[in-house]
């Protein structure tokens, strides 16, 4: 799924309370409903265990070869099963408020470095409560905890809209551009930036997934030109029969 869906939009192309706001309005959670959600989440995988064979399952223990190393927010809202229904073996998952390369650079330099994967993608959203946090004043930010305000630092400066989402977004392809220079130029990598609008605040229909860079060229027109290097297309080709 992530396969077709991708390559399509590579070729063609919250409502929730902001962090800064967390100090004035938190709400703690309560044990019933935290029991409730183990039974919840031991049901859910239980019905995950007998839908796969055991084959499956002695497929995955052979290790693993993800294409995508895929960097995204922490958001609760934005999640693995809207860009692959099937992603083990396949997507290498990493998340942090804010989709950031730098709070999460070790993991980041693993999926590309040591696993090899072809596609390095970070993923903002619409209504980020991380980009209105910090966007926010130096007083409101202030009031988060200090490894809140550690990792909002490094988000720089932005507006609290989708814009500010969209720059970011920018932001941590240009850092990748620099980190894996030599493997985009020698095509081995590709390293693409998107939005995930379930807000419709780009107004190309809610749920999109909107790319809006790919290797630094934000030019929709261009972008959709790009051609796939041959290096990534081989390492396509032999996952598709592996």
């Amino acid at each position: 799924m992530f396969k077709k869906r991708f390559a399509a939009i590579l070729v063609a192309a919250i409502f929730a309370t902001p962090l800064a706001a967390l100090a004035h309005d938190h709400v703690n959670g309560d044990a019933a409903t935290a029991q409730s959600i183990i039974k919840e989440i031991k049901a859910d995988q239980a019905a995950y265990v007998t839908a796969h064979s055991s084959d499956f399952f002695k497929e995955l223990a052979k290790g693993q070869h993800p294409r995508a190393t895929v960097v995204t927010c922490s958001d609760s809202r934005v999640h693995t099963n809207m860009l692959d229904r099937t992603p083990e073996g396949d997507l290498f998952m990493i998340r942090n408020i804010g989709n950031q390369l730098a709070t999460a650079k070790g993991s980041v330099q693993y999926g590309v470095n040591h696993l090899a994967s072809s596609l390095l993608i970070f993923i903002g959203h619409s209504k980020c409560g991380a980009i209105a946090a910090a966007a926010a004043s130096d007083a409101d930010k202030a009031k988060l905890e200090a490894p809140i305000q550690k990792e909002l630092e490094t988000i720089g400066k932005v507006t609290p809209d989708i814009e500010g989402v969209k720059a970011n977004v920018n932001n941590q392809v240009a850092a990748a551009q620099k980190e894996w220079a030599e493997q985009i130029k020698e095509g081995h990598l590709v390293v693409v930036g998107a939005v995930y609008d379930f807000a419709d605040d780009m107004k190309q229909g809610a749920g999109q997934l909107n790319i809006i860079n790919i290797n630094g060229e934000t030019d929709p027109v261009k972008m959709s030109k790009l051609p796939a290097p041959a290096a990534a297309a081989d390492h396509e080709h032999a996952h598709a029969h592996h």
